[in-house]
């Protein structure tokens, strides 16, 4: 019994050795998996903030061509309302899903910025549906479309956390003459 008790103080630095070894190792693989959870997320947000960028990218360069038929826009490419009319069609239709995917997976934030760049967009389509030759009208409606485009990209690296970006502020030619 005396060689038990000499040999105690070793076994239970042993035991206690072990026990921090444990709780060291599951503490690391718990930060870990934390860790790259939140990476995953921030990966497939990129790509919803993304993807839903591109669709209603897709409608305001329709709606670019569509101004320049109407000679509201220098766009160099005009389009009908007719022939744009499947074009627009199609891109909101893959706007509805994109929007929906945002609402899940997407900030406050940049919902509310997504809310005022697509309000802004819809605005430039109802703008061509009247078929106005309005540039100084065209030109305001571009604005607000730019203004929400921009900040709906400010509050998507606010959200990633990803340094400034550009202001796709681009001087333009100014419009052909009537």
């Amino acid at each position: 019994m005396n060689a038990f008790v000499q040999q105690l103080p070793a076994l239970i630095g042993v035991v206690i050795g072990a026990l921090g070894s444990y709780v060291a190792i599951v503490r690391g693989e718990r930060v870990r998996f934390q860790r790259e959870r939140e990476a995953r997320w921030e990966e497939r947000r990129l790509a919803v903030y993304t993807d839903y960028a591109r669709v209603l990218k897709q409608t305001v360069t329709l709606t670019y061509r569509v101004a320049s038929h109407f000679r509201n826009d220098p766009h160099p490419h005009p389009l009908t309302p007719e022939e744009a009319a499947p074009m627009i069609a199609e891109a909101a239709l893959a706007r509805d899903p994109a929007g929906e995917t945002l609402l899940m997976l997407g900030s406050p934030e940049v919902v509310a910025k997504a809310r005022v760049w697509v309000t802004s967009v819809l605005a430039m389509e109802r703008f061509l549906r009247e078929g106005r030759h309005d540039p100084e009208t065209w030109q305001d409606l571009l604005e607000r479309q730019r203004e929400g485009r921009q900040g709906y990209y400010a509050a998507v690296r606010d959200d990633l956390a990803l340094p400034p970006g550009h202001s796709a502020a681009w001087v333009l030619p100014p419009v052909r003459p009537v």
